[in-house]
């Protein structure tokens, strides 16, 4: 039995680093987040905009199967969503990734209800989270962006 169970680690051991062996080299991309903005509604519901620009560093294209990403304010997960439209980054390429939210309702009440029972305050933090697939032999990749929007500069700016 003991036998079995280390040829089966082995076995195991060798699946494994081979899988790591695909691509040697292999740099994680840089995502940065380029803008966010909001968008002119057309109900009740708030629209936004979020740009992402992704830099392949490899030797190899970048094949993108999909995107989830959480924004949040003061907290509360305000939007959530998914995408699967994006484009191949080519080896050693540069490419943007426009995703449109969203906002959800319940999430957004809470948080202007929260909002409301404390103090006016100037600025409202914000965090942006993204995890992008390249695909089963890339790791996932992760961006994240934390803030504060400026209420005075935001209501003079509208």
């Amino acid at each position: 039995m003991q036998k079995k169970s280390g040829l089966i680690f082995i076995l195991l051991l060798f699946f494994f680093s081979g899988c790591s062996t695909l691509q040697p080299g292999y740099e994680i991309p840089v995502v940065s987040i380029t803008s966010f903005k909001a968008l002119p509604t057309q109900g009740l519901i708030p629209q936004f905009e979020i740009n992402l620009r992704i830099i392949n560093p490899n030797r190899s294209s970048l094949d993108l199967k999909g995107i989830s990403y959480t924004i949040s304010l003061e907290g509360h997960k305000i939007i959530t969503g998914v995408s699967n439209k994006l484009p191949m980054i080519e080896a050693y390429g540069e490419g943007d990734v426009v995703l449109k939210a969203s906002v959800d309702l319940f999430s957004s009440i809470k948080f202007f209800t929260n909002l409301m029972n404390n103090p006016i305050k100037d600025q409202i933090s914000y965090s942006l989270n993204a995890k992008l697939d390249a695909g089963s032999f890339h790791p996932l990749i992760r961006a994240a962006k934390n803030g504060q929007i400026n209420l005075t500069q935001a209501i003079k700016n509208q």
